[in-house]
């Protein structure tokens, strides 16, 4: 089977580069397509109370036969549950009930919903969690310098992620710089775009797939990874899967990595972490 490399956290942690997202995935169909995706050799799982789909990745984890430590779970706090300390840690025992373990790789605010600011609190609350032993890692979701530079101020306690909206078109470069000088290690959602706008038509990523045989969304799932991404990619058909995990057999030139990181232009495709409260 395909090894994913895994990448140091800033806790002392590992986490698989490489990771399967349920976001959007039908609660219903979410057993079937997180087995699929487990079977096809992914072990590293991403999901969220506010996806309303922790149950079904929970069963197809407790059926899979994979050991637990062979698994990287992670989920994460929605913004109704920011508002205290026992709300945080209800929400936690929440979510861990309905994925049926009996602690989670990283647990992650989902955004920082800065009208209530409520996010610093919060922050306290997963610090606690993880001093519990209930979570290993801690991290963010969202979060820009402002709200990164906050909690690390009145917490001493740097997140070991930010997970944010990233793909060629939109690369969030004041955060990537921040997050490389705090040793945060970004993780892209959305990294294909969400198909909403022709990011495998461009020159660069269409160069880049005939030249080694790939297809665009290998190509760009690659172009992440040397990055120094932790990415993933979602699909509900099983030889997508296969093959958005199929890129450990090519390495995208210096030119061809430039080529595609030139095609920032800001183009957010979802909600600026100021909307959403």
């Amino acid at each position: 089977m395909t090894s994913v490399p895994e990448l140091q956290l800033n806790d002392g942690n590992t986490i698989p580069q490489l990771g399967f997202g349920v976001f959007k995935v039908d609660p219903a169909e979410t057993e079937r397509i997180v087995t699929d995706a487990l079977e096809v050799g992914y072990r590293h799982i991403d999901t969220a109370r506010i996806y309303g789909n922790e149950e079904g990745v929970g069963r197809a984890i407790a059926t899979s036969g994979i050991p637990r430590e062979e698994l990287f779970i992670t989920t994460k706090l929605w913004i109704d549950d920011l508002e205290s300390e026992a709300s945080v840690t209800a929400a936690f025992e929440a979510s861990l009930a309905r994925l049926g373990l009996d602690y989670l790789d990283l647990y992650l605010i989902h955004w920082p919903a800065p009208e209530r600011d409520q996010y610093v609190g919060a922050w306290k609350a997963l610090v606690e969690l993880r001093k519990s032993g209930k979570v290993r890692s801690i991290g963010v979701s969202n979060f820009l310098p402002e709200h990164l530079e906050r909690i690390i101020a009145e917490t001493g306690v740097v997140p070991a992620v930010d997970q944010i909206e990233s793909h060629p078109a939109h690369q969030q470069p004041e955060v990537e710089a921040f997050a490389a000088a705090h040793d945060i290690k970004i993780e892209s959602w959305g990294p294909l775009g969400q198909g909403k706008y022709p990011l495998f038509e461009e020159p660069a990523v269409a160069a880049a797939a005939a030249a080694h045989g790939k297809t665009p969304a290998q190509v760009v799932i690659r172009w992440h990874l040397q990055q120094g991404h932790i990415v993933f990619p979602k699909s509900n058909r099983r030889e997508r899967m296969a093959e958005n995990f199929d890129v450990f057999d090519f390495v995208l030139t210096s030119a061809e990595q430039e080529a595609i990181t030139a095609l920032e232009r800001e183009g957010r495709v979802s909600a600026h972490p100021s909307e959403v409260n």
